[in-house]
């Protein structure tokens, strides 16, 4: 309809503005027409006679000789070629404008179908490589949230998450947090999301919740960095809510119950891809570069079918090379921070890249980087082991111990030696750490690899 009385009006304009054109023009040719249509006869003046009986032929005294005007053919001529001119300039002319018009109303019809192409390119789903959580979003965007929506991410009613957690029950209980708890979140018998709550009002904690965790995640998105689906401001307590992920933390598989008995060779290769990925995207795809600064095993949630996601951003920072004057040394786990990030405060891409080869080694070994006897995992007499090949495989994860080509064995330890450097400038870029494990992950699982090939 808008459309229509665009074009409404931009005929409308072009007629108004044509129409003085139009009369102007016909005036001028009907002049011209009764231009030549005088006759170019001399004019005499009728004589007074002396008598009142008139001649027939009358005599013309020289004293008496009439006045006559003469018109010469070739200035007729020129006002007639002159008025031809104008007439045809004038005719030019209104053609001219409505050439003009014309194309100037095709110009806006044309803005306006980019514009509405730009608009519908924008609201498209997305393309490969970016995150897939529309059935997610579609699901949650179905309930009555009750409130405002910022982009992505709503901003969400409390009572409903107190409904959803059974007024945060302790049995709903899933994680714990620096500044609160992780809860299960049940919004209908399909639908459950994660919250996790901020129950401090310090400065660190609103720090945390609103520059790092909502402003970042509502960014970055990404298939193997968990989905921020939206937040809640209750007086002092903040909350945020995550896509659920069933199988919880990798550090749970790993040294909880189960001692990973749940995680497969090719499952533990597909966990150390998808790190990889998530990183590749903070490192190569954002600008300026995300360090997470916060890589270990416990903020790595793996979903029902065993993907890996990255989470708990709220001590990454951007940016390129930073030092001890302007970043806090982080309160995580011993063991994943960076022997340079200790010492000097140097904080870089390749701290990122320790802290997956820390991770790497644990699903290697299955074994914590700190033992009980606080020895870190990179420096007890395995690091020696890792290198050799007649001893590497006594030193793997007994649950996966001789079920994997031992060739494939090799290439993990030694990307894993090669990330755990002391010197950062040894050790890989992310991407080429993620290009050497795509060839040893199963084709159905993310990778290049044919099971085939390992029979």
């Amino acid at each position: 309809m808008k459309k229509k009385k665009q074009q409404h009006f931009l005929g409308k304009l072009g007629m108004n503005r044509l129409i003085p054109i139009w009369v102007f023009t016909y005036i001028s040719i009907i002049s011209i027409c009764f231009a030549r249509l005088e006759p170019p006869i001399p004019s005499i003046a009728d004589p007074v006679l002396p008598t009142e009986k008139q001649l027939p032929f009358p005599q013309i005294s020289p004293q008496m000789e009439p006045e006559v005007r003469i018109v010469h053919h070739q200035d007729l001529n020129k006002k007639i070629l002159v008025a031809l001119v104008v007439a045809s300039s004038l005719l030019g002319g209104t053609l001219l404008s409505m050439f003009c018009l014309w194309i100037c109303k095709e110009k806006f019809l044309n803005s306006t179908k980019s514009k509405q192409k730009q608009q519908n390119q924008y609201d498209a789903p997305p393309l490969k490589g970016k995150p897939v959580v529309g059935p997610i979003m579609s699901r949650f965007n179905s309930l009555k949230i009750g409130g405002k929506k910022t982009g992505s991410i709503a901003l969400m009613d409390y009572e409903l998450l107190v409904a959803a957690t059974n007024n945060f029950e302790e049995n709903n209980v899933i994680g714990k947090g620096r500044f609160g708890h992780v809860y299960k979140a049940c919004f209908n018998s399909s639908l459950s999301a994660a919250v996790k709550t901020f129950e401090h009002g310090d400065f660190d904690a609103q720090k945390e919740f609103q520059q790092k965790e909502v402003d970042w995640l509502s960014k970055i998105q990404h298939h193997n960095i968990v989905s921020l689906l939206g937040y809640c401001i209750h007086g002092q307590t903040r909350i945020l809510v995550y896509e659920m992920m069933h199988n919880g933390s990798l550090d749970f598989h790993l040294h909880g119950p189960s001692q990973g008995s749940a995680l497969t060779w090719h499952v533990r290769m597909k966990i150390a891809l998808d790190i990889a990925r998530g990183l590749e995207f903070l490192h190569e795809n954002c600008h300026p570069v995300v360090i997470h600064r916060d890589i270990k095993s416990s903020n790595i949630l793996l979903d029902l079918n065993f993907n890996a996601k990255i989470s708990h951003f709220g001590l990454a920072i951007s940016g390129g090379t930073t030092n001890k004057n302007n970043v806090k040394l982080p309160e995580t786990t011993p063991g994943y921070v960076a022997p340079e990030y200790l010492s000097e405060g140097k904080l870089t891409d390749k701290s990122d890249v320790y802290a997956f080869g820390i991770i790497l080694l644990e699903l290697l070994m299955g074994r914590r980087p700190v033992e009980e006897t606080s020895e870190f995992i990179v420096n007890w007499q395995a690091m020696p082991q890792l290198t050799d090949r007649t001893k590497l495989p006594k030193i793997v994860d007994p649950v996966i111990q001789n079920t994997m080509d031992v060739k494939h064995l090799y290439q993990v330890a030694a990307v894993a030696v090669l990330c755990v450097q002391q010197e950062p400038s040894y050790r890989p870029l992310i991407t080429d750490v993620l290009h050497s494990l795509i060839p040893l992950v199963p084709l159905e699982l993310g990778g290049s690899l044919r099971v085939q090939e390992t029979a």
